[in-house]
């Protein structure tokens, strides 16, 4: 029968899946500022070039697969036979995607000139294709094993710095670097497949009928929708690539890693909840699913809203410390790159944990397109005379525009669990914060960056945090009274 795997809480998952993004936070932090110095910002905006490529055809090698996986795997995981047909016939659909996919790609290598000159480093970011076809963590995502992809993805995570350190230390080392980050990022979806037959049993059986086909309409809406997203969230640095070069690029790249790193941080419980709520939606009523939705929206809220003006303050000592003086034009592009958190974060709950799971994948596709079309346009109107600063603000704009279209179909419901007390405390203590932040930085002048960032962020969320407590916010005041019970039954 092979080995059962036990569905943890929402909290433990979520804790596991909090240590995950905490290695994605903590990671880069020591990669980030080595790399950045080392490589400089035109073998960085080589790789950052080539990644954004390289994303489009691991976009058409997984379609949606990955997305529809968590939820239809989540959906019948309490039968393993239900869940060995779909599994088989999801891998079926990968492979043929994957082949295809990337025949495509070495022949664009070959012919167009901005990528052949580049080949080899294009060929070494392009395992990743092939590598997120074996990995099927969508697979583990969708059973919730939290606990094995988090220590997985650490273990992994620290072999590649030691190897970064051991074996990068001059700019030609930049396809070096691409290898070791494929490593990282993929390397360890090898022992997914060997461990997938504890759970499925793989391979085609002689009476089982495989149905590949009912699984091409969901897939392909949510493929249009990743299509779409990966596109608008990678063509400011594929433009700005061939528009102003790749210095440009590398400093763009710098502001984008650090909003990435918040942006995993915000969107942690998201990953958590998918199988979750596809789950409660089809076996335990409405108004469960509803409270999940609140209180992923409340999370959103206080963590998006007073991340984006911290960051936003203290810009600069983040760049200095992060990447060096060479990377001081990124400062005013991760300034405007910032308000896109906030809507982020909100896109991810209603396409994540509303959209989907609700079946209604096309509206996501709808969204990301809107998204597509003002990246595009605003793209073209901006970078040519702003550079990295057009294209921030044209991302935030298309963040914008994906938001917009999800809240108009999700109206009804947004209103029931979107509460605005929630958002009024949040914008009302992150005012104090800054306010507080900014008096702090005028009287009390720390020359080293890094001492600066912890002094000022420790002040700004010290006080930030008591204002929540002060207003009794929800979310906050709930997770102390557990902890509370928690210390006082262990007493």
């Amino acid at each position: 029968m092979g080995e059962k795997f036990k569905v943890k809480s929402v909290r433990y998952n979520f804790f596991m899946n909090i240590i995950l993004k905490i290695s994605g936070v903590v990671f880069p932090l020591i990669t980030f500022p080595y790399v950045s110095r080392v490589l400089l910002s035109t073998a960085n905006g080589k790789i950052a070039f080539a990644s954004s490529v390289v994303g489009y055809f691991s976009l058409l090698a997984s379609m949606g697969i990955p997305s529809y996986g968590i939820r239809k795997c989540a959906e019948v995981r309490d039968n393993r036979e239900k869940l060995s047909k779909v599994v088989t016939e999801l891998l079926i659909l990968n492979s043929i995607c994957t082949l295809l996919a990337y025949i495509v790609f070495i022949i664009l290598v070959i012919n167009i000139s901005q990528f052949s000159n580049e080949s080899l480093l294009f060929f070494v970011t392009s395992l990743t294709i092939l590598f997120n076809m074996l990995g099927v963590e969508w697979f583990y995502q969708a059973i919730e094993q939290y606990q094995y992809i988090t220590i997985r993805n650490i273990s992994f995570k620290i072999i590649s710095i030691i190897l970064m350190f051991v074996f990068v230390h001059q700019p030609q080392d930049y396809i070096l670097y691409a290898g070791i980050n494929v490593f990282a990022s993929v390397g360890s979806n090898i022992l997914n497949v060997l461990k997938l037959s504890k759970y499925v049993d793989l391979g085609f059986k002689k009476n089982q009928k495989y149905e590949i086909l009912i699984h091409l309409a969901p897939i392909m809406t949510l493929f249009l929708y990743n299509a779409t997203t990966i596109i608008f969230t990678s063509l400011d640095q594929v433009m700005l690539g061939f528009i102003k070069g790749n210095e440009s690029v590398g400093h763009y790249a710098a502001a984008i890693k650090i909003q990435n790193i918040l942006v995993s941080l915000i969107t942690a419980l998201g990953a958590v909840m998918l199988p979750k709520i596809s789950y409660a939606l089809k076996n335990e009523g409405q108004e469960n699913f509803e409270n999940m939705i609140r209180k992923s929206f409340e999370f959103i809220i206080i963590s998006a809203i007073p991340m984006c003006f911290l960051i936003m303050i203290l810009s600069k000592e983040l760049i200095l410390v992060l990447a060096g003086r060479d990377y001081l034009a990124a400062v005013p592009v991760l300034q405007f790159l910032l308000p896109s958190l906030i809507f982020i974060g909100l896109s991810s709950v209603t396409a994540w944990q509303l959209l989907i799971p609700l079946g209604k994948e096309k509206f996501t596709v709808i969204g990301a397109l809107a998204g597509v079309i003002v990246n595009l346009i605003f793209n073209f109107l901006m970078i040519p005379s702003l550079g990295g600063i057009g294209a921030a603000i044209a991302s935030t704009l298309a963040e914008l525009a994906v938001l917009s279209v999800h809240l108009k179909v999700l109206k009804e419901i947004v209103i029931r669990t979107l509460e605005m007390k929630e958002v009024f405390i949040s914008l009302v203590s992150t005012f104090v914060a800054s306010g507080t932040l900014l008096l702090a930085k005028y009287n009390m002048v720390i020359e080293m960056n890094f001492f600066a960032c912890v002094v000022y962020g420790v002040i700004y969320m010290g006080i930030y945090g008591l204002s929540l407590l002060l207003f009794r916010e929800r979310l906050v005041s709930e997770t102390l009274y557990r902890l509370k019970a928690k210390i006082e039954r262990r007493v």
